[in-house]
């Protein structure tokens, strides 16, 4: 059953401060100068958060919601509302996924308004937007079939289409200002450090502001889930779950314990350090299940059942594959597995070492 959000509970050891959420088109401020927005999303997880920094005469926006008339006219009720009459005056993406960016490119062209964001994460989003098919195309296919897909799963992936990331993003700006990590920038008079992470997305921006002990942690720290860590076709050998794992490791040298962490989904919450160390943990048992798994050589569909422990259909399935291929990926990186080719060139999994000794 999911925790509800009262002032000042304690979920484990995190703390949620805040009573309410955000109504459609209504803010919540959470700091000086700093309002709290909530956009819905027609999925499981069914909203994100956006945030408003005042900045100058006007407001950076930190996110923006998925493309579509309903986001949009929230918007509009923000301008006229919360926001006053005030400009936009820069837009802020922590990364690319059409949630955080749908409306960027409208929200840049109806203010003018130059878009922020990592080189990568805005070049791949170029690229996705203008990749949009009938159907997968024959190496993403070969993707999934390597990855043990029987027929009928195939035939039920070929019906999805593809490049639908398009969809949910309104056409974006041609440029974009870089941000990269390290970089101090001054947001409605005071500095503001990025501080990127990476493996749920290639170069995600969270944003952290020492004065206001701040950290919009964007997708990179949720409190209640963990964000999704897949290998994909468009990076089929990657190790983003290695990579995810290090950002978790080095947030907390660079970020304090103190501060409110306004994360893309979920509430705001006290306990950053813990978090970290929470998700970390959840990725280590996830990676033990999957080495007791191994008892014997299996292809990834294979794992899905030890992972995950309910049946998987349709996106579900697709994202949990990609999530077990990301622990495969890390499990050989560390040594402890291997992948060669069966029949068909359908790959299957091997320990290299017994399960035992990969936890001493």
């Amino acid at each position: 059953m999911r925790n509800e959000n009262r002032s000042g509970c304690n979920v484990g050891s995190l703390t949620f401060p805040f009573d309410d959420k955000p109504a459609p088109g209504e803010a919540i401020p959470v700091a000086p100068g700093v309002l709290w927005v909530r956009f819905p999303l027609p999925f499981a997880l069914d909203h994100i958060n956006c945030w408003l920094i005042e900045d100058g005469d006007g407001w950076a926006v930190v996110d923006t919601g998925l493309r579509g008339p309903e986001t949009e006219g929230m918007w509009h009720r923000l301008f006229d509302g919360p926001m006053q009459g005030r400009p936009v005056t820069r837009i802020f993406a922590t990364h690319m996924h059409p949630d955080h960016i749908g409306q960027a490119g409208w929200l840049a062209r109806h203010f003018g308004a130059d878009l922020w964001m990592t080189r990568e994460e805005f070049l791949i989003a170029r690229v996705l937007c203008l990749d949009v098919r009938a159907e997968p195309p024959a190496e993403a296919v070969e993707f999934y079939r390597r990855c043990g897909f029987s027929d009928e799963m195939l035939a039920n992936y070929r019906k999805r289409g593809f490049g639908n990331f398009a969809m949910g993003v309104t056409e974006m700006p041609l440029g974009h200002r870089r941000l990269a990590d390290g970089d101090r920038l001054e947001i409605g008079g005071r500095a503001w450090e990025v501080v990127v992470g990476r493996g749920h997305s290639p170069e995600h921006a969270c944003l952290w502001c020492p004065e206001l002990a701040l950290l919009i942690s964007g997708d990179q720290v949720l409190p209640r889930i963990s964000s999704n860590v897949s290998v994909g076709v468009t990076d089929p050998e990657g190790d983003p779950l290695t990579e995810w794992l290090a950002s978790l490791d080095d947030i907390p040298r660079r970020v304090p314990d103190d501060v409110l962490v306004l994360p893309a989904h979920n509430e705001p919450f006290h306990g950053l350090h813990s978090r970290l160390q929470r998700l970390t943990q959840g990725h280590e048992r996830r990676l033990d299940v999957i080495m007791e798994a191994l008892d014997q050589p299996r292809h990834a569909i294979d794992l899905m059942g030890p992972m995950f422990r309910r049946k998987l259909e349709g996106s579900d399935l697709l994202l949990a594959v990609g999530e077990g291929l990301a622990h495969l990926h890390c499990l050989r990186t560390r040594g402890l597995i291997a992948r060669e080719e069966g029949a068909g060139g359908v790959h299957y999994w091997r320990r290299l070492v017994e399960a035992r000794d990969a936890a001493e």
